[in-house]
């Protein structure tokens, strides 16, 4: 092999061992072409680079709970108030099936049920009560009335759709991005209406909607893959930070220009996703687990300086003030 083609052969190799070892071929190739560009025009052999690092691990399912008191009342007293439609409801959530539903399904139960109290206590059927059973009435009211803000919490983040949203086994996105955003969003957005409309009387929830939304999230890990694309973004633009940051100006030394209308599109979508995920979160009228709290904080966070967004628009910040430095090389 001639001194050229093994020179060649050691770079292919090196980039080949690179992208074998961050797992999405398809995210790194733009990278890898950028800092081989960048190098050429910086006359130096390349750019050292490494793995980004992985997202944190997503809070258990009992550190995202909120704990909501069961309540117990004996079927002769929800019988007692039968006018207000509640028998059969509640008999059904007492029976085996009803008592290992899934927390979206818990949730469907305790909103109709409220809904029911609710439209009990303001209608002509609450006149038809004797003194104890509106008194049982108002007490049953106002204790689901209470606990419905933790019940539509726990509904979205015990459920195991959610969880998986957030998985550290996912990979950087392709510089395609996601080909259909719209569907995700408009998942997290249904999410987001049922929260917003939990005490209306007049929206009315469905279990096939809602499921489909879930299943929805649970397709693929799209927080997890869009917070490791600004991870691995930043990294390999702190990569080329250094070189340019060391590079000496000369008036031989210019830049190829750089269209990188790819980095573009997963910003935005980056940006799109976590604006939705953080409303959806701040939405409910809890206070949510510690837990979630920090972690929100730490990776889903606009505004925290550390997180995951801005240490990339920091990094990208800089990149641009860097290059700017050089001219452009012009074309001939």
């Amino acid at each position: 092999m001639t001194p050229f083609g093994a020179k060649n052969f050691l770079a292919a190799l090196s980039v080949t061992t690179l992208l074998a070892g961050c797992g999405n071929n398809d995210a790194e190739q733009p990278w890898v072409a950028y800092h081989e560009k960048l190098a050429t025009d910086l006359n130096i052999s390349s750019i050292e680079r490494s793995s980004p690092r992985n997202i944190g691990a997503f809070p258990d399912r009992q550190n995202r709970q909120i704990d909501v008191p069961e309540m117990r009342e004996s079927m002769l007293n929800i019988y007692a108030l039968r006018e207000c439609q509640i028998t059969s409801l509640v008999a059904a959530r007492n029976n085996q099936l009803g008592r290992v539903a899934p927390p979206s399904q818990q949730w469907l139960y305790e909103r109709t049920l409220w809904q029911r109290l609710s439209g009990c206590w303001k209608s002509e059927a609450v006149s038809e009560l004797s003194d104890e059973n509106r008194a049982r009435l108002e007490t049953l009211t106002l204790q689901k009335t209470a606990q419905l803000p933790a019940v539509s919490w726990n509904a979205i983040f015990e459920s195991s759709e959610w969880e998986k949203s957030f998985s550290r086994a996912s990979q950087p996105l392709s510089s395609g991005g996601v080909a259909d955003l719209s569907q995700h969003l408009a998942s997290i957005e249904y999410l987001h209406q049922m929260v917003v409309n939990q005490f209306s009387l007049e929206w009315q929830q469905d279990s096939s909607t809602l499921e489909h939304h879930l299943k929805t999230l649970q397709e693929r890990p799209l927080t997890g893959e869009l917070l490791r694309t600004l991870l691995l973004a930043e990294q390999r633009l702190s990569e080329a930070n250094i070189v340019l940051s060391e590079q000496a100006l000369s008036t031989d030394t210019c830049l190829s220009s750089w269209e990188a209308t790819w980095l573009t599109t997963l910003e935005q979508q980056a940006e799109q996703w976590l604006i939705a995920v953080n409303q959806l979160i701040d939405t409910h009228d809890v206070s949510p687990p510690e837990a979630v709290v920090e972690y929100q904080n730490t990776w889903l966070s606009l505004s925290n300086p550390s997180a995951p967004w801005q240490q990339f628009q920091t990094t990208k910040t800089t990149h641009n003030q860097l290059r700017s430095r050089f001219p452009v090389c012009s074309i001939t």
